[in-house]
């Protein structure tokens, strides 16, 4: 069985256990899709989904983070790690936005990962969550599942992606996505992994080794 056949087979099976997969993070239009997904690097999404109602009720464009005070942001995301760099991260990410597109979110990966703070990862997440554009993110959710499956060698996540975009055709790359770091979370996890629980084990290179036995 070769990788495209092997990763169809798998998606299908991993559709079929988290029926309507989609990001976790809270969210009501594109730029509060950047902004959460920023906010969740190194932390969970719970935490910035209990985090972010009342930053969103405050600062609805770009321009509102822009024109704010980077301590004034500190203020609504205390509670997320790192959020200092976070906030200093976010109010140049959008003075960006507002200064050179006019306060309307780009489209394109080229574009967006123009914007401090975002890199292919975030840029994916939001044009597959907030556009429908076909992008495929590489978390570490992901890099873990893909690699320990089989379908992926590379070990940085431009590698993984491109690895991936190449076995799984384009209308799929957004579930992937989701459907991996669903699987990532409840079974496939960095620690004891739940293998004889898991739905894709007969797929998994990983499982198929003394390792993923033992």
């Amino acid at each position: 069985m070769d990788k495209k056949e092997k990763a169809g087979k798998i998606l299908d099976i991993l559709k079929k256990e988290f029926p309507g997969a989609k990001t976790y993070l809270a969210f009501s239009n594109p730029l509060e899709l950047l902004i959460a997904t920023i906010l969740s690097a190194q932390a969970t999404d719970e935490r910035v989904n209990r985090t972010t109602p009342a930053l969103f009720k405050r600062f609805k464009r770009a321009e509102d983070y822009a024109q704010a005070p980077v301590a004034e942001i500190e203020g609504y995301i205390r509670s997320i790690n790192f959020f200092r760099n976070k906030a200093k991260s976010i109010k140049a990410c959008c003075s960006k936005i507002a200064g050179g597109f006019g306060g309307r979110l780009p489209q394109t990966v080229e574009e967006l990962i123009e914007l401090p703070g975002v890199g292919r990862k975030t840029a994916n997440i939001v044009l597959s969550g907030a556009f429908g554009v076909p992008a495929l993110a590489v978390d570490t959710h992901v890099k873990r599942v893909s690699t320990r499956l089989g379908l992926a060698e590379k070990k940085d996540p431009d590698g993984i992606e491109e690895e991936l975009t190449g076995i799984i055709p384009e209308t799929r790359w957004g579930e992937t996505s989701n459907l991996l770091i669903l699987h990532g979370r409840k079974t496939c996890r960095a620690r004891n992994p739940l293998c004889p629980e898991c739905r894709v084990r007969a797929y998994c290179d990983y499982y198929s080794t003394a390792a993923g036995k033992g």
